[in-house]
């Protein structure tokens, strides 16, 4: 291409130059070879004659045409630089991202993969996401390539336009750069398939081991889990199993036990417990038995300023019973279905006795035994106004009359009795909305009352 616009200068600044008009007074240089002949023609005035060949003109305007286009060219060979550079960028941080990956593969096999690392400078974090980024790269550098490759068309179909009129045509670019291109983007597509191919390989191992830690975690929980639950039984565990109390400190809704045994149809039944409270006006609802149909089945309540009653079936009877002084008291009830005979006993002491109390009616099997709470639907919907407050200890029932020397023996810890209903041992009893356990040996707290 050089060796044609030279070549072409030299035609031009080797002929002569002609006068062109007698009167004419521009002045026009060109540059000859150094061995050309200087001499030149003038006219009467002295001035140097320019020649009017048509072929000169079509000359001089092709080298015109030709300046522009090289410096176009220019300019194009410029971008295509500031191309490659750009590529060989990409192909240099795919190069590296690729040997650290490698390097990472390799001094992970005794730790976990930090898979939170970016290791190219504009890929996302998660493998899909690099694979989805990878390919709209690839398409953008084919787009950029399929451009340049219209600019230079373009560029070439410029020149040969310009050129034609003088028999001459300007050459295409030079093909290297092109494949040049073509090579490069080639090499970093190979790349970006094999980057693409090990980010694959990395989330298929990642899913694996993932699955694999899973299922140590679990295992792990599992057995902690375990060992926790042990540790509470251990820890739970009272000097014997009866020796435990439960705290129901506030008049709520939502503070309660529950006897996790319910009872069979009985005919009579004995209930006995330590109390202690000191609420007013009324303790509350020490215990309630409720079952389908009936909630009141079975309710110890003292409600208001109204004294202690127990309901059997929903029919009251009232007791002469006494426990809000804030100690410790034994309370037993016994109850027949045999004209609904009842008796009333604190601290051992029998204080009342009655009869009619929903007389031939059988308990009813298969409800809900909770301490501390009155239920209106069995094992719920309680009322905080008839809630208990205080401590309560060794509920426990028979389903039978227990003679008043077996009460008595109970009640001045000369004996105890676990009930064959309902015993009261610490399995038995589960506590709800921050109601608690805590150790007690009855005996030994009531001789430190003041």
């Amino acid at each position: 291409m050089l060796a044609f616009l030279v070549g072409l200068l030299y035609l031009v600044s080797g002929r002569t130059v002609r006068a062109q008009d007698a009167t004419g007074s521009r002045f026009f240089c060109s540059a000859i070879p150094a061995d050309a002949d200087p001499s030149c023609s003038f006219d009467p005035n002295g001035n140097r004659v320019q020649s009017t060949s048509p072929v000169e003109d079509e000359l001089r305007n092709t080298i015109l045409q030709l300046r522009e286009t090289i410096l176009q060219q220019k300019e194009t060979i410029v971008s295509q630089q500031g191309t490659i550079k750009e590529l060989n960028s990409k192909l240099a941080r795919c190069e590296a991202a690729a040997e650290d990956s490698a390097g990472r593969s390799r001094g992970q096999s005794s730790r976990r993969k930090d898979y939170s690392k970016n290791t190219m400078g504009d890929l996302p974090r998660d493998p899909t996401e690099t694979i989805d980024q990878l390919g709209k790269t690839m398409q953008g550098l084919k787009g950029r390539l399929e451009n340049l490759e219209q600019q230079q068309l373009r560029a070439n179909t410029s020149a040969a336009a310009a050129a034609g009129a003088g028999g001459n045509a300007v050459g295409p670019l030079p093909a290297e750069l092109r494949e040049l291109l073509k090579h490069r983007l080639g090499a970093l597509e190979g790349q970006l398939l094999r980057k693409v191919a090990e980010l694959e390989e990395e989330k298929s191992q990642l899913y694996n081991e993932t699955a694999a830690h899973r299922q140590r975690t679990e295992s792990t929980l599992t057995s902690l889990l375990e060992r926790i639950t042990e540790l509470e039984r251990s820890n739970n565990a009272f000097k014997s199993p009866e020796d435990f109390k439960v705290s129901l400190p506030l008049r709520t809704n939502y503070l309660y036990g529950r006897i996790k045994k319910s009872l069979p149809e009985m005919y009579a039944f004995t209930v006995c417990m330590w109390l202690k409270s000191s609420a007013s006006p009324g303790i509350g609802t020490p215990f309630s038995y409720g079952v389908p149909g009936q909630a009141n089945e079975i309710v110890l309540i003292e409600w208001g300023n109204n004294p202690i009653e127990l309901l059997v079936n929903d029919k009251v009877a009232q007791l002469p019973l006494s426990v809000s002084d804030g100690r410790w008291h034994h309370i037993c009830i016994t109850w027949t279905t045999r004209d609904g005979f009842w008796e009333a006993y604190q601290d051992g002491e029998r204080l009342g006795t009655g009869e009619n109390l929903a007389p031939w009616h059988p308990i009813k099997p298969g409800g809900v035994i909770i301490l501390g709470q009155e239920q209106d639907m069995v094992g719920g919907r309680f009322d905080a106004t008839q809630a208990f407050v205080g401590e309560l200890s060794q509920f426990n029932m028979w389903d039978r009359v227990l003679r008043p020397v077996e009460i008595m023996g109970m009640a001045n810890c000369s004996s105890y009795m676990p009930g064959n209903i309902v015993p009261w041992i610490d399995t038995n009893v589960e506590v709800m909305g921050g109601a608690s356990k805590a150790a007690l040996e009855i005996c030994e707290d009531r001789m430190f009352e003041p």
